[in-house]
């Protein structure tokens, strides 16, 4: 890894603010040379934003997510992870899934009010909800706000099933929460590990939680007995894929009851903004590694099939697969996670249904 320019941008993943694919037009400031004085690039103050959504769960349509709805506080996310698939969305808000992505959050305040009145809905059936599936609900404004707090209070108070993913040990915050939801087989827990080096954890998720303190919150959770799965996720063929057995083992000895992995995808307009990140950070290697990854998707950088998408195929993504099959059954075997219990809410709704 090369020492940066000055004109890196510390602290965040993307170093520039891609065109926005919804907009025909674009606005940039011109200077005359002899104006322009460059000096070292500050990381761009995060802004936020409240916003007003009528409804706050989304169905999955995906057969490669295995949750039936999913559920985001925040939109745009300040841990700055170059490969997030989630950069994306933030052009429908009329943002740039560049720099903005990571400065400009979108919040929800009302979220919880929102579920509670989808819960208390008499033609809602129990499903497992995702918190979050598009950006992390324990970003660092979870910390002042607490709207995911107030979302598994909603949850623990109904007796319905959630799965939570997440990068930030601001989850131990919740962890009374968790157990007595996980003592009712009520709460899955996810945590995204890509590395065990720091130093790769730091130029490719800046703003995420160590690689120590992410162990921890393994440990912690584990010790409390709420199911812990971890997500290698996503796999970058020439950076982390060497870790993988290394990782499996220490996640396993941590007591994560699962291991789980996605390959890198560039779709839309993570493809250029993850180059310029290669270019400034892996010189060396950046050829190397974007040849990788598009063998593993037909000779592109992403692959929007289901079922292909986020296991790739080819050479490659086989050695990975079968990395992953040694991993589970050196480290995971006789391990597993409960099923999710159902039956909890719809004893709870049945009281409230006679009230109407």
């Amino acid at each position: 890894m090369q020492k940066k320019a000055d004109s890196y941008i510390k602290g965040r993943g993307a170093q520039h603010n891609t065109p926005n694919a919804f907009q025909q037009h674009r606005y940039e400031a011109i200077f005359d040379d002899y104006q322009l004085v460059e000096d070292l690039p500050e990381s761009p103050k995060t802004e936020y934003i409240n916003v007003f959504p009528k409804s706050i769960l989304n169905k999955v349509k995906s057969p490669d997510i295995g949750m039936a709805y999913s559920m985001n506080p925040y939109q745009g996310c300040e841990h700055g992870c170059i490969y997030c698939y989630a950069r994306n969305s933030h052009e429908y808000w009329g943002y740039s899934a560049g720099v903005e992505f990571e400065q400009k959050i979108l919040i929800k305040q009302q979220a919880p009010a929102l579920l509670e009145k989808k819960l208390k809905g008499a033609n809602w059936e129990a499903a497992p909800i995702m918190l979050s599936g598009n950006t992390d609900c324990y970003q660092p404004i979870e910390r002042k706000l607490g709207i995911t707090r107030r979302i598994l209070e909603v949850l623990d108070r109904y007796g319905h099933p959630v799965g939570l993913i997440t990068k930030n040990s601001l989850i131990l915050r919740d962890i009374d929460i968790l157990e007595r939801m996980s003592r009712r087989n009520l709460v899955h827990v996810s945590v995204s590990l890509t590395s065990l080096q720091e130093e790769t954890r730091r130029v490719m998720e800046p703003r995420t939680a160590s690689v120590k303190q992410r162990l921890k919150v393994i440990e912690k959770l584990a010790e409390r007995g709420i199911p812990v799965n971890v997500m290698m996720a996503p796999v970058v063929p020439a950076i982390n894929d060497h870790e993988i057995l290394e990782l499996a083992k220490t996640v396993s000895e941590c007591g994560a009851s699962s291991l789980h992995y996605t390959i890198v995808r560039l779709n839309g307009a993570i493809g250029p903004l993850f180059e310029d990140w290669l270019q400034k950070n892996y010189p060396d290697r950046a050829a190397k590694v974007l040849h990788q990854i598009m063998d593993c998707h037909g000779g592109k950088l992403s692959d929007n099939r289901y079922g292909k998408r986020m296991r790739g195929e080819g050479n490659i993504a086989k050695n990975i697969a079968s990395l992953f099959r040694l991993a589970r059954l050196k480290y995971f075997k006789g391990k597993e996670v409960p099923a999710y219990n159902y039956e909890e809410f719809y004893q709870r709704k049945q009281p409230q249904l006679k009230l109407f």
